[in-house]
């Protein structure tokens, strides 16, 4: 691990642990699910990365809700409310 990846990984563990580090929460119905993707140091890392996993969900045929990135502490990743 090189000096740029350590002080990255850093910076990311005391955000989660601060719960400023950014997340891609994606609900969905048909199943009723709300899904956590992250953490992202950044907003814009976060959002750039949203459409692989909103892609991944519409392959499975689930039907998307809502999608948003926010900073958060998601104590699950995957919430199922069936």
């Amino acid at each position: 691990m090189n000096f740029v990846e350590h002080t990255e990984n850093m910076a990311m563990s005391l955000l989660e642990k601060l719960g400023l580090a950014w997340w891609v929460e994606i609900i969905t119905h048909n199943p009723n699910c709300t899904y956590y993707f992250g953490p992202f140091v950044t907003a814009n890392k976060a959002k750039t990365s949203q459409f692989g996993y909103i892609e991944d969900i519409a392959q499975e045929g689930a039907k998307i809700s809502s999608i948003e990135v926010k900073q958060c502490q998601p104590e699950v990743l995957t919430i199922s409310e069936d």
